[in-house]
């Protein structure tokens, strides 16, 4: 099948630093997360998917303060009915949004661990600066670095000196806990939070050549005495009313704005 022309000139097109940003898209792993942003952007569920037929991904969209919205949330698992987390899910609903919806930007948005030692709290936002994985591990040279995977997120030194945010290094990997390969890593990534999409929503971001903002509050200490899933749960429903808020004022600031303006 050839290549479809057309939507790779687009992508090209829609990295214009000084072109107002008009659609966006939030990639948001549980329905947790999502709800609190499609209730304060009152978006609606797509009744006609623009996804692949079998797919359980969600699409919530509508209008606000001029941008056109989306949030895609992968959905529930077919089988177990879980949400649909990890980095396998995150990298096939950011292909397929970005080719349908042709975003300017892309907002990552989700909890994270945070790690003590680095100076993170429970319900610290965090705007992630870069992004690697951290349980990729290929002991080969230049394949190593192919594992790590490290890409950089969008450039928001406006953004973030009006909003605040603490600004730290997020590693990514498909288990919420930590063995001691993983710390490693973790530590050899320089990361402040951890997480279970981020680094694949950014290697797809980076492939087609979409900006992408990563948005994470922390809902566990990972390197505290507490049992992470236990901490993850207990915290789950007060963080994402934060992680709500946040990404919230990350939209009103967007606005009216090009990308070279964040």
């Amino acid at each position: 099948m050839a290549p479809q022309t057309e939507d790779i000139n687009h992508q090209d097109s829609s990295t214009d630093q000084n072109r107002p940003i008009s659609t966006i898209v939030i990639i948001i792993a549980m329905q947790t997360e999502a709800l609190p942003l499609v209730n304060a952007f009152e978006l609606i569920e797509d009744a006609d998917s623009v996804f692949p037929k079998g797919t359980p991904w969600v699409r919530y969209h509508g209008t606000y303060k001029g941008l056109n919205v989306n949030i895609i949330w992968p959905g529930k698992d077919a089988v177990l009915g879980v949400d649909s987390v990890g980095t396998v899910s995150a990298s096939l609903v950011t292909y397929a949004a970005i080719q349908a919806l042709q975003p300017d930007l892309i907002i990552n948005a989700g909890t994270a661990g945070g790690f003590k030692a680095k100076g993170a709290c429970i319900g610290d936002v965090y705007l992630a600066c870069e992004v690697a994985f951290h349980d990729r591990r290929i002991p080969i040279p230049v394949f190593d670095l192919y594992g790590v995977g490290l890409r950089q997120g969008c450039s928001t030194p406006n953004l973030l000196k009006e909003l605040d945010f603490k600004v730290g290094k997020l590693s990514t990997g498909d288990s919420l806990d930590m063995t001691p390969q993983d710390e490693a890593s973790i530590l050899a990534n320089d990361a402040v939070i951890k997480d279970m999409e981020g680094a694949a929503v950014g290697y797809v971001t980076d492939l087609l050549k979409v900006p992408a903002i990563f948005v994470k509050a922390v809902t566990d200490i990972v390197d505290g005495d507490k049992p992470t899933s236990e901490e993850f749960l207990h915290n789950l429903s007060a963080v994402t009313v934060a992680l709500g808020k946040a990404v919230t004022r990350v939209v009103d600031y967007i606005a009216g704005k090009a990308v070279s303006e964040l």
